[in-house]
Order: C-alpha cells, then sequence, then structure tokens
C-alpha cells in the first residue's frame, strides 16, 4: 500500500473532497440555459481522516497539505467537460473554490457521447437527469483520473471496481483495514448540494423543491458502494 501514498493519495481526494467524504462540506451552484455549470465548494476533513492521511504522509516522507487545493485543481481541470476549476487552502485539512462545467452533458462522458448526465432545455422548460450505478462508475472514475481508478481499486471500493458489496460489507472492510473510526466517519459522512436551475423546478426525485433551487442531502456510503443506482431527476417549466 505504501507504493501508491506519494502518487495517488492527492488525486484519490479529489472524488472524495468533492462529494464530501468523511468531512464538513458544502457545493452551491448553478445550472444554466444553455447546459454550463458553476459551482462553489467548500470542504473540510474529518479528524479521523485527517490523522490517516498524515500518518500516510510521515510514512511515505512527505510534508504538506492534507488537502492540496492546487494539485486538487490542476488534476480536475483536464476531466472532459470542465472549463476551469480553482481552489485554494484555508487550513491543511479545507479548501474552498469554483468549478466551472462547460456543458453538462459532457461532464466525464466518453467519447461515444453516454455520459452519466442527461441535460434538455426547450422553449416550454427543461429536464436534468443523474445516473450513476456500478456499470457507468468506473468510466466515470477512468476520465476523471486513472490515478484515481488505480487509487480506489487499491482500497476495494464498488464505486471504481463494480464489485457487488452490501454497504455493511464495505463499512466492515473499510474498519478492518484501517479502524472503526474511519468506517464510522464515512457512514456518518452525506453529500449536500443546493442547485439552482433554469427555471421553477416542478419535480425533484431525490431532492427537496424551493422554487428555482433544489436541495440534496445524499448519505455518502450510497455513493461509494453503489448497491442500488443512484438516479436523481429535475424538472422545470
Amino acid at each position: 500500500m505504501k507504493r501508491y501514498i506519494k502518487r495517488f493519495l492527492p488525486l484519490f481526494f479529489i472524488v472524495f473532497a468533492v462529494t464530501a467524504l468523511s468531512c464538513a462540506g458544502r457545493i452551491d451552484g448553478s445550472l444554466a440555459a444553455n447546459g454550463s455549470a458553476a459551482l462553489s465548494v467548500n470542504i473540510s476533513l474529518e479528524p479521523g481522516i485527517t490523522a490517516l492521511i498524515q500518518r500516510m504522509f510521515t510514512a511515505g516522507g512527505q510534508q504538506g497539505q492534507v488537502l492540496d487545493g492546487a494539485s486538487i485543481a490542476r488534476s480536475m481541470s483536464e476531466a472532459p467537460g470542465v472549463s476551469s476549476v480553482s481552489f485554494r487552502n484555508t487550513s491543511p485539512s479545507a479548501i474552498e473554490g469554483q468549478i466551472r462545467i462547460s456543458q453538462i452533458s459532457e461532464f466525464l462522458s466518453p467519447a461515444s457521447g453516454s455520459g452519466f448526465i442527461t441535460f434538455e432545455q426547450t422553449a416550454s422548460g427543461g429536464r436534468c437527469v443523474v445516473n450513476i450505478n456500478r456499470r457507468n462508475s468506473q468510466p466515470i472514475i477512468k476520465l476523471l483520473s486513472s490515478e484515481i481508478e488505480d487509487y480506489l481499486n487499491a482500497l476495494m471500493a464498488p464505486i471504481a471496481t463494480g464489485e457487488e458489496m452490501t454497504k455493511q460489507e464495505y463499512l466492515e472492510l473499510v474498519g478492518s483495514f484501517y479502524n472503526r473510526t474511519i468506517s464510522n466517519e464515512i457512514s456518518s459522512s452525506r453529500i449536500r448540494a443546493s442547485i439552482e436551475f433554469p427555471g421553477t423546478v416542478t419535480r425533484a426525485a431525490g431532492g427537496t423543491i424551493s422554487g428555482r433551487r433544489v436541495n440534496f442531502d445524499i448519505p455518502l456510503l450510497d455513493l461509494l458502494v453503489l448497491e442500488t443506482p443512484m438516479i436523481y431527476e429535475v424538472t422545470w417549466n
């Protein structure tokens, strides 16, 4: 495992920082009628995860930020559909910044165009669907970063491996590999996001509606394991 630390650790946390792995995190954003999007991200890691990374750094002879905002931004800026990324550190284990997406339907989409996000806008309204499952999660990880893919495979995370595993089985695996504190933090972590859409929202499967805005509160464990597909659909006038 030590051979993965120097190469993969900063990139590994692109996935988990943006989705609030074991952390206090907030994502606020807006989706425009032309399919572009802008996100504001604030993230700070929980104590157990912070201590784990620090131990990894020490074992690998490294020093520096637990979360490296500049490194995360450089890696994310190369992903399909991303026009710009800017992060800064507010502490060694906390970052904040912005992500701008040029076309939401192209975000992490393979060359075939069959991405995990569907976006439609007409004169009378629009629709956006996000569908993440064990079949498409591996291509998503590959397009985000090969390093992330390798590290998540080393951790045997179902979102990367496609392995059929229950949430309880995964927590037991993490608890035995690291410790129960880490598995408990993962179990209690949630992805909280508030997104504004181009019109008044009429339906939000998986979220709560507030005018043109939809609020999402998603257990991180559901995303990591994908025991069932994660499907979120929003329509607006």
